[in-house]
């Protein structure tokens, strides 16, 4: 029988955490393992540290508000479980799904809650955002992903500690340990689930998209180096090629442009061998 944490960052939210847990523990009356609640607040300042102590959860609190991706550090590290599930605060996850999810666990390494079921009540501004995001994340893992930033999941935690020093404090926790999982060749499985509209006021900020943007960048530049410079190097070096046989069937002339764009392709190529060795290295 093994033990399994549910792990739930909360950050102002009075209105929601008191029903997510009791649904959790009636939930979890149906799973025979083991399990434990552990809720971490970000310094809310209502009353949502007063309301998960009421109930039967392990309760930690942050020093002062260090963002979604650090409580969820923070459970992991707290956490008594061989694997962690993981869930919002404020009532948009389907709950109940969580031994759905459980059940994949002996032939996967994260079973993800993706949000394409009958009813997603995703904010059709943050759509345009998500879908270029997982394009995105879908060519440079070479997977096709449902659901890249999915707040509801459960993954082998002895894993996932071996990226802990990758895991950002803020929104992109969740991109992070996907893009981790899928490019160290770990086997994700993707079920479809419900999203609710949340209770309360939502804590991701405008700024956050940029950071969900530089952060993919950021983890190809570490997993999948050559997805990235390859394609410059090529795109480079066919500008060059083309340069080249205009000057030399229209202008009679080689210009020193094109020998320069063939020389930059050569060194993108080189520096993205480079950095792929390191990278390989570095997760080694």
């Amino acid at each position: 029988m093994e033990m399994i944490s549910i792990v739930i960052p909360a950050f102002n939210e009075e209105d929601s955490i008191g029903r997510v847990i009791d649904d959790i523990h009636s939930t979890m009356k149906a799973v025979k393992d083991k399990y434990e609640i552990i809720v971490v607040d970000d310094c809310s300042i209502d009353k949502t540290a007063e309301i998960a102590k009421s109930r039967k959860v392990r309760l930690f609190r942050q020093p002062y508000n260090m963002g979604y991706g650090s409580s969820i550090k923070k459970g992991l590290q707290n956490a008594k479980g061989e694997w962690i599930v993981i869930t919002d605060a404020d009532g948009t996850y389907p709950v109940k799904d969580i031994p759905k999810l459980l059940k994949y666990r002996n032939a996967y390494d994260m079973i993800v809650g993706a949000r394409t079921g009958k009813i997603v009540e995703i904010p059709i501004t943050r759509r345009p955002a998500k879908f270029i995001l997982s394009k995105l994340a879908n060519y440079l893992s070479s997977n096709k992903i449902p659901d890249l930033n999915s707040g509801l999941r459960v993954f082998k935690k002895d894993i996932a500690m071996t990226f802990f020093n990758l895991f950002p404090n803020r929104f992109s926790f969740t991109i992070t340990i996907t893009m981790a999982f899928l490019s160290n060749g770990y086997a994700v499985k993707f079920i479809p689930i419900n999203y609710y509209k949340r209770s309360g006021k939502s804590n991701i900020q405008k700024r956050d998209l940029v950071r969900f943007s530089t952060l993919l960048v950021r983890l190809i530049m570490y997993f999948k180096p050559l997805k990235i410079f390859i394609p410059a190097s090529a795109f480079i070096f066919l500008v060059g090629v083309i340069i080249f046989f205009y000057d030399l069937i229209i202008n009679f002339n080689i210009r020193e442009l094109s020998v320069m764009l063939f020389l930059g392709s050569l060194q993108i190529a080189l520096i993205g061998l480079i950095a792929d060795m390191l990278a390989k290295n570095l997760r080694e």
